[in-house]
C-alpha cells in the first residue's frame, strides 16, 4: 500500500468542501486531479469514503472514522516540516508556537493581556490567535486547526472535550439620557435591543439571561460584532447586554452607563474546547491559568 499526504489532504478538503471542484479550488488543483487523488486513495483502502449524492460527496461511516486521524496526520506533517526548517536555521532552535481560537469577546478583551504576559517571559514564542464567533471556533477545533478553542456559550458538537474556564459578568448598557436610569421588565421588553448574530456566544448568553424575564425582544437590531454593538449603544440606538470587560472602556469614558433593572445579576460561563486527538502545549495551559492535566489526559 502506497498512500501519500496529498491523497489525505484531498480527502480532508473534500470532506470539508463537499465537492471535488470546491476542494480542488482550495488546494489549487484541477477537479480531475482532485478526483484522481480520491480514487487512488479509495482504491488503496479497498473501500469508498463518501456516498455520492447528486454532485455532493458525503462522508460514509468509513470516511467519518478516518477523518480525524487524517487531520491529525496533516497537522503532524506540518509540525515536522516546521521542525526541519528550524533545524536548518542559524539558531537551530524551534520557537514555541501556540494556536488558539477565541470567540470575539474573549479574543478582543480577555486574551491580549494573557498573550502579553506569555511573550514577556518567552519573547521568541509565536501565538496564532484566530477570532470568530463561537460556532467558528468550535469548527476550527474540530478541524484540528487550533490547539484549543475558547468560547462564550455552550458547545453543541459531540466528540469534543469541554471544560469551564472563567465566569464573565454581563451588564445592560445604554447611552446617557436615552433611557431611564432604571427600567422595569415591561420597558425592557419594548426597548430596541442591539444583538449579535445567531451562532454568537454573546447572542446565546443574552437570550438565556433575558428571555426568561422578557419572553421576547419586541424590537431588535442585529450587528456583526461586539464593537459595532458598543458603538451603536453609545450612539443611542438601543440597549445592549454585553460583557463588562467589553464595555469597560466606554463606561470609563461615560459614553454608556449601566441601566438598573429588576433582572437578577447576570453572568455566563466561558469554556475551553479541545479535540481529544490534539496535544496541547504546556505553555498554552499556563497562558489560560489551567493545570496541564486540566482534561485529565496530559
Amino acid at each position: 500500500m502506497h498512500l501519500t499526504l496529498r491523497q489525505w489532504q484531498v480527502f480532508v478538503s473534500i470532506a470539508d468542501a463537499g465537492t471535488t471542484a470546491a476542494a480542488g479550488a482550495q488546494l489549487a488543483l484541477s477537479q480531475s486531479a482532485t478526483s484522481a487523488a480520491l480514487n487512488e486513495l479509495e482504491s488503496h483502502l479497498a473501500s469508498p469514503l463518501f456516498d455520492r449524492i447528486g454532485r455532493r460527496l458525503v462522508l460514509n461511516p468509513q470516511g467519518r472514522a478516518l477523518l480525524d486521524p487524517a487531520r491529525a496526520l496533516l497537522v503532524a506533517a506540518a509540525d515536522l516540516e516546521r521542525l526541519a526548517g528550524a533545524g536548518q536555521s542559524s539558531a537551530g532552535v524551534l520557537p514555541l508556537l501556540l494556536r488558539l481560537g477565541a470567540s470575539t469577546t474573549i479574543g478582543n478583551y480577555l486574551l491580549p493581556s494573557c498573550v502579553a504576559a506569555l511573550l514577556a517571559d518567552n519573547p521568541q514564542a509565536q501565538v496564532d490567535l484566530r477570532i470568530g464567533n463561537s460556532a467558528d471556533v468550535v469548527a476550527a477545533v474540530q478541524r484540528l486547526e487550533v490547539d484549543l478553542g475558547l468560547i462564550e456559550g455552550p458547545c453543541h458538537e459531540s466528540g469534543l472535550q469541554v471544560l469551564p474556564w472563567q465566569r464573565d459578568d454581563l451588564v445592560i448598557v445604554a447611552a446617557p439620557g436615552t433611557t431611564p436610569t432604571c427600567m422595569d421588565v415591561a420597558a425592557l421588553a419594548q426597548a430596541r435591543w442591539l444583538l449579535r448574530e445567531p451562532g454568537s456566544g454573546t447572542r446565546e448568553a443574552v437570550e438565556q439571561a433575558l428571555l426568561p424575564h422578557l419572553h421576547h425582544f419586541a424590537r431588535a437590531m442585529q450587528l456583526g460584532s461586539t464593537e459595532a454593538i458598543k458603538q451603536a449603544a453609545a450612539a443611542g440606538l438601543g440597549l445592549a447586554c454585553l460583557s463588562r470587560h467589553a464595555v469597560a472602556d466606554l463606561l470609563a469614558l461615560g459614553s454608556v452607563r449601566v441601566v438598573e433593572t429588576p433582572v437578577p445579576p447576570m453572568s455566563r460561563q466561558l469554556w475551553v474546547v479541545r479535540h481529544p486527538a490534539k496535544r496541547v502545549p504546556a505553555a498554552l495551559w499556563a497562558l489560560l491559568g489551567l493545570p496541564a492535566d486540566a482534561f485529565g489526559q496530559e
